[in-house]
């Protein structure tokens, strides 16, 4: 049922400054001319892929039938990546389904992320936790995407069983600045997933739980907690 997760190619491509050049031709122009000024780095106080990783829970918070799965783990690393604008056309459900469910707001991801993925054997239990930074106020609209998406959502088909996919969301207290909860169900399904999203500061977090028989949601629930909690730690210390 599920896709594969998120796999971003971050081009390493050096930075070049541009070297301003102020020329002076006498004292008229010396006190006429502009002083150049530094433009703020929209990505200042963000952190990068590298430390995101950092942040993300530890194997000891999965469940201890959950192992990683070989290709779910990526990151950004040390750089950051341009901004992506965000696709308005209407939601695509099916993208509730994937591991990395965040682009089903439109936006394709932050300027750094972190994510991995744990599996039981056969991948019918799995969790996943992501950690996107955005620039600005984006991650707050990020949410509010989130919750869009939820509402035009409540009923789809499943790409993969073509079965019948009811959604129900609701925001979630104590998780953060702001989370919200969702649950998707089929008959179709031995077992219901859940969905977590969370807002910590300009950084939201995603959560995907197939893992326990109440739909993945206690799970769910810890992991997204223990990842807020790092990240509020993080912030803390910076």
């Amino acid at each position: 049922m599920r896709l594969p997760s998120r796999f971003v190619k971050v081009l390493a491509v050096a930075a070049l400054p541009l070297a301003l050049a102020a020329c002076s031709t006498g004292s008229s122009d010396a006190t006429t001319s502009a002083k150049a000024t530094k433009a703020k780095d929209p990505n200042a106080g963000l952190m990068t892929g590298t430390q995101l990783k950092k942040a993300l829970a530890p194997a000891s918070v999965y469940p201890s039938h959950l192992t990683p799965v070989a290709d779910g783990a990526a990151d950004s690393g040390s750089q950051f990546l341009a901004p992506s604008s965000r696709n308005t056309a209407k939601p695509d459900c099916s993208k509730f389904e994937n591991t990395s469910w965040i682009d089903v707001t439109g936006f394709k991801g932050g300027v750094s992320f972190a994510q991995n993925d744990y599996a039981n054997k056969d991948q019918s239990e799995e969790m996943v936790q992501g950690i996107d930074a955005f620039q600005g106020t984006t991650a707050t609209t990020v949410m509010k995407e989130v919750r869009n998406a939820a509402t035009a959502c409540a009923t789809f088909t499943d790409t993969d069983a073509h079965a019948k996919v009811k959604l129900s969301g609701r925001d979630t207290s104590g998780l953060g600045d702001e989370a919200y909860t969702i649950t998707l169900t089929s008959p179709r399904w031995e077992n219901g997933t859940t969905l977590v999203a969370a807002r910590v500061g300009s950084s939201v977090v995603t959560v995907m739980s197939t893992a326990g028989s109440d739909n993945g949601a206690a799970n769910a629930t810890k992991l997204a907690g223990h990842v807020v909690g790092s990240l509020k730690d993080a912030a803390a210390k910076s």
